[in-house]
């Protein structure tokens, strides 16, 4: 594969540039990487297709997105946002019965514990406005069409919302546009992940009761017996999102005509312990649905190039990994992208660690994401009094943390290991008799799905 198609020395006078780096994208990740760079003192141009605020999915943070915040120097602003805090996740079965609570603090390589529910309409236009008020050029409404390299920069073809079209020349561009990615489109990267083809439908509900003191901002995760789940956050004071997530070969069972809404009320119906929860709940926005949405990338890097956030990768949101991903992708993409040009080289191979730890970190989550859909993580996860260190371990890793300590690397590494035994010889009670038919069914439609 092809880089980029060009060599990469920097030897061109810098007055032939419109900017050191074209940031494409104004989400979490492009506004982290827009910010830093920024704050570095490098010449910065946003180009972002849409007007903010705008709709975008996602609402959990973790506790690890507060080094990024800290890194942009965007820390306070969030913090003085009055978005509900949150200090960790409680997982229910569908029945309610059995309850485990994951708090942050538990952790002892979690220095921050707690952490925030956020709107992502108010929270990304809040990273945004940190961007240009921090110095970049942010331009909204303006669509970055194509991307051409050559010895001595980067031409990024733009097209603004009255259709005004424009050629922005940079040393590098860093392209944080989400899963509509453009490079990764051009340079055919993305890897489909066939485990994960999973859909999720959900709406936002006004009514639904909260945990007392502390947990009231919490996000609570229901596990399904064909092991699917459901998510319910608390985004503002009076808002819940709710959703539900399942597998395709849960969906297949279903049988029914898909109509998102009829869906939606359907599986709130069969999982008692969402029931519950939106017995006397109304619901205020239309039922939205996602799809596939779990891919991998062949490369996060070339020649004047770096991918960031959901435009290298994304993965299922079961543990809520993505903004803190774009956030901690968008930051270190700054760093690579500024070492590059203080060395006058932006070569791959000058952004080999930048593309390293992309890649660690997404294998990282998701060995825990795959997990998550079987049986015997669900098991262990939910077995009576696990030990404590471990569980701290684990917790570590959901508060965002993919690189801990070498000590809780080590219980990750024993729970995993306990899975595979489980798996073998079910040395504790299973959760959801007959879910391990289900996980079957679903490895092996993963499977199938790969091989064609």
């Amino acid at each position: 594969m092809s880089s980029a198609g060009a060599p990469a020395n920097a030897d061109s006078p810098a007055a032939a540039l419109d900017c050191d780096v074209v940031v494409i994208g104004g989400g979490p990740a492009g506004s982290a990487t827009a910010a830093w760079l920024a704050r570095a003192g490098r010449r910065v141009i946003v180009v972002e297709r849409s007007q903010f605020p705008r709709f975008h999915i996602g609402e959990s943070l973790l506790a690890s997105v507060n080094d990024a915040l800290a890194a942009i120097g965007a820390a306070d602003i969030v913090r003085k946002a009055g978005f509900p805090q949150k200090w960790g996740a409680t997982f229910l079965t569908a029945d309610g019965s059995l309850e485990r609570y994951a708090d942050f603090s538990v952790a002892s390589a979690v220095a921050s514990p707690q952490t925030w529910q956020v709107e992502r309409s108010r929270f990304d236009h809040l990273l945004l406005q940190h961007a240009a008020s921090s110095g970049a050029d942010v331009r909204e409404r303006t669509q970055a069409l194509d991307v051409d390299f050559d010895p001595s920069g980067v031409s990024v073809s733009t097209r603004t919302g009255d259709g005004n079209r424009a050629v922005l020349r940079a040393a590098c561009v860093i392209d944080a546009s989400g899963r509509d990615t453009l490079l990764s489109r051009k340079f055919d990267l993305r890897l489909p992940e066939p485990k994960l083809a999973n859909v999720a439908v959900f709406s936002h509900y006004s009514g639904v009761p909260r945990a007392e003191g502390r947990r009231s901002g919490d996000i609570r995760i229901v596990a399904r017996p064909d092991l699917g789940w459901f998510w319910l956050i608390p985004i503002s004071t009076e808002l819940m999102s709710v959703g539900v997530v399942l597998p395709q070969s849960a969906m297949k069972a279903t049988g029914a005509d898909f109509d998102p809404t009829d869906f939606l009320e359907a599986r709130i119906a069969e999982t008692p312990a969402v029931g519950r929860l939106l017995a006397h709940a109304k619901r205020e926005w239309p039922v939205r649905v996602e799809r596939d949405f779990s891919f991998g990338s062949r490369a996060y890097a070339g020649d004047r190039w770096l991918l960031a956030g959901d435009a290298g990768s994304f993965l299922d949101p079961v543990f809520s990994t993505g903004v803190a991903i774009a956030l901690e992708s968008g930051v270190e993409a700054a760093q690579a992208a500024d070492a590059a040009l203080a060395s006058g080289h932006l070569s791959r191979a000058q952004f080999s660690r930048y593309e390293r730890r992309q890649q660690q970190r997404y294998r990282s989550f998701r060995r825990f994401v795959i997990g998550f859909y079987t049986p015997e993580f669900r098991d262990l996860f939910f077995a009576e009094d696990p030990p404590p260190r471990m569980f701290g371990a684990l917790v570590t890793v959901f508060a965002g943390y993919w690189h801990p300590p070498w000590r809780v690397r080590l219980w990750v590494r024993a729970f995993f290991a306990l899975m595979r035994v489980q798996k073998l010889v079910g040395f504790t009670p299973h959760i959801f008799p007959g879910a391990a038919d289900v996980g079957q069914a679903r490895a092996a439609a993963g499977q199938d799905a790969k091989s064609s």
